[in-house]
């Protein structure tokens, strides 16, 4: 397909900054964005096995914790609501509300009811978004939880805390949207440049050696991240 097809069914925007990339190089352009896209393919796998992995300890943890199986729709009204989580602004004197949770929990609800299907935990869980689980490691609700959280990396290396596993996966978390968005993952400034990628890479590992080493044994043979950005770097 020639470059102006391209542009216009992807838009110039878009393919503009691939071009740059590659010395204005139609051919190497297409080859870039096509890599892109499988690069960022390539870590869907193990994105989602280690959201699901997350989301699953966590609610093992929180489940004891509450020992309430459903704690996740009991506690709208509970460690949700909690006072700590509406505050003054220290700037602007505005009153702030940190209800993310509460309202990620009741837009799930509401969207069971509105396909008419049953009220359960199960589905409110797996409903919740990655950010659901990492926003449980921002410092109110952390202390609101006596800092159960960070229970479920039963290997944590000495010396790592809440901020260590909070940064992690926020990188995780932003990088995970870029993907969902279909941002290009390939540039530092108008540079090819997978460094980024191969930091998350890195992290992601790391998490997974913080629950469980044997996770990464577990993912080998579907972890093609590596083969792909080093493909891409080719071009």
């Amino acid at each position: 397909m020639r470059i102006n097809k391209v542009r216009g069914h992807l838009s110039s925007a878009r393919i503009n900054r691939y071009l740059i990339a590659t010395g204005n190089n139609n051919s190497k352009a297409i080859k870039l964005y096509k890599h892109n896209l499988k690069v960022s393919q390539s870590f869907l796998p193990i994105l989602s096995i280690l959201e699901v992995v997350i989301r699953n300890k966590t609610n093992t943890i929180l489940t004891s914790y509450f020992t309430d199986s459903d704690w996740i729709i009991n506690q709208k009204n509970g460690f949700m609501s909690h006072p700590s989580l509406t505050y003054r602004h220290p700037l602007t004197n505005r009153i702030i509300h940190n209800h993310f949770l509460k309202k990620s929990v009741e837009k799930s609800e509401n969207k069971l009811h509105r396909h008419g299907l049953p009220l359960s935990s199960g589905k409110i869980i797996s409903d919740q978004n990655f950010g659901f689980w990492t926003e449980l490691f921002e410092l109110t609700f952390y202390r609101i939880l006596s800092g159960r959280p960070i229970q479920i990396f039963t290997n944590l290396p000495p010396n790592t805390n809440r901020i260590d596993v909070m940064n992690r996966l926020d990188k995780i978390r932003s990088f995970r949207n870029r993907i969902s968005h279909s941002e290009p993952i390939c540039f530092h400034n108008n540079n090819i440049d997978f460094s980024n990628a191969i930091d998350v890479y890195n992290t992601i590992l790391e998490i997974f050696d913080w629950i469980d080493p044997e996770l990464r044994k577990f993912i080998s043979d579907i972890d093609s991240v590596s083969v792909k950005i080093t493909n891409a770097q080719k071009i």
